[in-house]
């Protein structure tokens, strides 16, 4: 396999932003390193509250999971023959944690780990003649983030700016197969190799003066300003909106709260000489239904997302580069657990 593998719709985003929802306690989510909407992950339920630790610091741990297993040309579903790509099974495994330093200032950090097979067509480089497919798999750390909340905004840290740094930890060669060719593309490694500026802001308040529906918005960008060895990932652009209603407790649990979400997500073409400029870049929008659960400083968030609508970009034709069309998933998983200390 080969390394070589519009703003954000305001329009969208400002439907999204309609929506209200629970602003939940921050547990941030994965700095992704992939061109696969993985960024999506870091905004929406769980991901910018500061935490409401008794000594201000909390730990989690995130798994998600994703299967891409169709292939998508522009808006809809394209032969799986035009893609060289087959399959990208992931799960990532996130540790976390944040601290509330008072009311105006949280910092966090997060690494993500990566435990992925791909699924993909051999170019008489990897294991075997071109033509042939294999499957390659690779375990490895992401890329490390650290980021900084300003909620001084409002006395009830219900407005917040945040702002980060993405840094180059992650994997971004990957395993080299038999014959001496590289097993994965850049935008389906761990790492990016880049350096990137995060900036972002959020919202939240009540619904209902009994405070029992509450509703969030939150957007987020990303870009990277320092790249290397051929591969620039495209600016990025995510935002969230969303409803909970707290059911109140049961028994031993302090709270249970369905959450509807709706999240966006808008990436650009990648850049650079390793990078496939007419396969990358996309936008969809996904419903999130889930719920959160906390018992004691055991705070638990679930929710399961569903694509709405999906346009990735794609070469207009499979002779232009040998393949044309992006991998997607019909749906993505996560579950968190954080406890406050």
């Amino acid at each position: 396999m080969t390394r070589n593998t519009t703003a954000a719709r305001w329009a969208a985003l400002a439907a999204v932003a309609t929506l209200p929802a629970l602003a939940t306690a921050l547990t941030p989510t994965f700095a992704e390193a992939c061109a696969c909407g993985c960024g999506v992950f870091d905004v929406g339920d769980g991901t910018f509250m500061p935490s409401d630790a008794p000594s201000g610091i909390t730990g989690w741990f995130r798994y998600s999971y994703m299967d891409q297993n169709q292939n998508w040309e522009n808006s809809g579903k394209a032969p799986a023959a035009d893609n060289g790509d087959k399959e990208i099974k992931t799960s990532f495994f996130t540790i976390g944690g944040d601290y509330t330093i008072n009311a105006k200032w949280t910092v966090m950090a997060e690494l993500p780990i990566y435990d992925r097979a791909l699924t993909t067509t051999d170019d008489g480089t990897v294991f075997g003649p071109a033509g042939s497919v294999y499957t390659g798999h690779l375990t490895d750390i992401g890329d490390l983030q650290i980021s900084g909340i300003y909620t001084g905004l409002s006395a009830d840290m219900s407005t917040g700016l945040s702002f980060g740094v993405k840094l180059p930890t992650g994997n971004y060669t990957g395993p080299i197969g038999p014959l001496g060719g590289y097993e994965f593309d850049r935008d389906s490694l761990p790492g990016t190799g880049s350096t990137d500026l995060m900036f972002g802001a959020y919202h939240s308040g009540k619904v209902t003066g009994d405070g029992k529906l509450s509703y969030f918005t939150q957007a987020r960008v990303q870009v990277a300003v320092m790249t290397r060895d051929g591969y620039r990932p495209g600016n990025e652009f995510d935002s969230a909106a969303g409803l909970t209603y707290n059911l109140g407790s049961f028994g031993r649990v302090s709270k249970v709260a369905p959450i509807l979400q709706l999240l966006n997500s808008y990436r650009a073409h990648d850049s650079g000489v390793n990078a496939d400029l007419l396969n990358s870049g996309y936008e969809r929008l996904l419903i999130s239904p889930g719920v959160e659960v906390k018992v004691n400083r055991v705070r638990i968030d679930a929710d399961v997302a569903l694509p709405i609508f999906q346009h990735t970009n794609a070469a207009a034709n499979v002779n232009i580069e040998g393949t044309s069309g992006q991998l997607v998933a019909p749906a993505l998983f996560k579950v968190q657990i954080a406890y406050g200390f």
